[in-house]
């Protein structure tokens, strides 16, 4: 039997609650993001996936992910349903795992990431969507789309490193690259394609309603971002202090790619700019954070802060409204930084001597987390169009959707 590390625990424990805090602070950084009719609704969608996750993970979102490996894509949904064999073992002491922690504390740890994962879509298709059916949306993705993949990748499946591909390089993602970003990334991309255009897209000017809660949102998107990097280490140690320097590293460096890009295009640096080109450094280093080493998670971070920022022109020039910029930004910063590490890593990077073959790696579990990511969201996406319907009526799109989805505003008088 393992024995209890106080210290390890109590930093997953803290961990675990900065990740929570992570999708109250997305709520914030959307919210702020759209029109002053909408905010509630957006900051809603947040916290239903709080709400629905919360319960459908104790149930069997630990089972599918962690469970006993089914053909490397998922684990059985009944090996631990409802945490069963999860808490104790057969003598009613609680099961530790290899770095000292109850294995509790992994499943409080672990139901955080499916939450904020399902939350960052919402972004994607704010204004236009009915609650009823995103929510309804929330249960089957986590189900089907983010459980096995947090599978393939993390739980002994496909993706991992006692899949197929690790005979030619073990494959990274240190905190959710794949699973997380690229993952949420292309299933915004999707819904966005499927549900269309807001009411005046490209003709009437969206911008954010309230900057300063935009700002707030990212601040404590930083912070949590911590436990979300920091944690991934499960333990408090050398490779969570690596980590946590990497991060800020990135994030800060991504924030003044963003902030030049901005001046260089349009010459000003704005305030949208910076929070964006934090949160796309944050998303850059997140498969890397263990890979890297500081100076190239400044690499790393500026590199994704220019490339997203010119990604998230790209709906305007394509015609998908992605309102949000989950696909500029969750999309090509977690493509960025997944394929990177084939670069970049510290060990095993084509820059540090290690050849191709983890860059192969690297493409290879981008492109299949792509390709599943697409293919699950679009079939649940066509089904619920056909079923629930997608979108609300036109008439309370232009009205504002918080007072047509929830009987309520958020502001005395209420803006476009």
């Amino acid at each position: 039997m393992e024995e209890l590390n106080f210290g390890a625990t109590a930093w997953m424990l803290t961990s675990a609650s900065l990740v929570l805090l992570m999708t109250p602070g997305l709520a914030l950084f959307y919210g702020g993001m759209t029109r002053s009719k909408s905010v509630l609704n957006m900051m809603m969608m947040s916290f239903g996936a709080m709400g629905v996750i919360g319960v459908v993970y104790v149930l069997w979102g630990w089972s599918m992910s962690y469970g006993s490996d089914v053909g490397g894509i998922f684990g059985n949904p009944f090996d631990q349903f409802g945490l069963a064999a999860t808490i104790y073992d057969e003598s009613g002491e609680f099961i530790i795992d290899g770095f000292g922690v109850p294995q509790i504390v992994g499943v409080a740890f672990q139901v955080t990431f499916a939450i904020i994962t399902t939350a960052l879509i919402s972004g994607a298709i704010a204004d236009r969507t009915k609650f009823s059916t995103w929510m309804v949306f929330v249960a089957l993705w986590v189900t089907l789309g983010y459980f096995p993949l947090a599978h393939m990748v993390w739980g002994g499946g496909l993706l991992s490193g006692a899949g197929p591909f690790a005979s030619i390089a073990a494959p990274i993602d240190f905190a959710g690259g794949t699973v997380v970003h690229i993952n949420a990334g292309v299933a915004g991309l999707v819904l966005a394609l499927i549900i269309g255009k807001r009411r005046g897209f490209g003709r009437e000017p969206m911008r954010p309603h309230n900057l300063p809660l935009v700002m707030l949102g990212a601040a404590l998107l930083w912070f949590g971002w911590f436990g979300f990097n920091a944690g991934s280490a499960f333990t408090a140690d050398g490779v969570a202090g690596l980590a946590w320097v990497n991060t800020t590293s990135a994030t800060a460096a991504a924030m003044l790619g963003w902030l030049l890009t901005e001046r260089v295009k349009h010459g000003k640096a704005t305030s949208l700019g910076a929070a964006s080109g934090v949160v796309a450094g944050l998303v850059a280093i997140t498969p890397a954070a263990g890979a890297l080493n500081p100076v190239t998670s400044l690499v790393l971070g500026a590199l994704a802060g220019v490339l997203c920022a010119l990604a998230v022109g790209l709906k305007f020039k394509l015609g998908f409204d992605d309102s949000l910029d989950v696909v500029g930004i969750h999309l090509v910063g977690g493509l960025v930084g997944t394929i990177a590490i084939g670069f970049l890593a510290s060990g095993g990077g084509l820059f540090f001597g290690g050849g191709f073959n983890q860059l192969v790696v690297q493409i290879i579990i981008a492109a299949i987390a792509v390709l599943y990511s697409g293919v699950v969201t679009a079939v649940l996406g066509f089904a619920l169009k056909a079923l629930m319907g997608w979108r609300v009526a036109e008439e309370d799109e232009v009205r504002g959707i918080d007072l047509a989805e929830h009987a309520e505003t958020a502001y005395e008088e209420i803006n476009s």
